[in-house]
């Protein structure tokens, strides 16, 4: 489970299995018992969450966005 960065608390990674055939590039986060995952392309939206609410939803997404150079490359890198 390579770990891409962490704020305030939430750890935002990807699974080192992510399917066959391999998914698009995308991010989950985890806090807690929280969890969510985010589709990077066309544009960051949510693909799935557990716990986090709306307000929540959107701050990580605007976080993912500011750092989307950062998880390509590292899902370029690691895939």
């Amino acid at each position: 489970m390579p770990k891409v960065f962490e704020w305030k608390g939430y750890k935002f990674f990807f699974y080192a299995n992510e399917g066959e055939p391999l998914e698009p590039c995308h991010i989950h986060v985890r806090k807690g018992g929280h969890e969510a995952k985010f589709w990077i392309d066309p544009d960051v939206s949510v693909a799935a969450s557990y716990g986090f609410s709306s307000k929540e939803l959107r701050e990580l997404r605007s976080v993912i966005q500011r750092q989307d150079a950062e998880i390509r490359r590292a899902w370029n890198e690691f895939f």
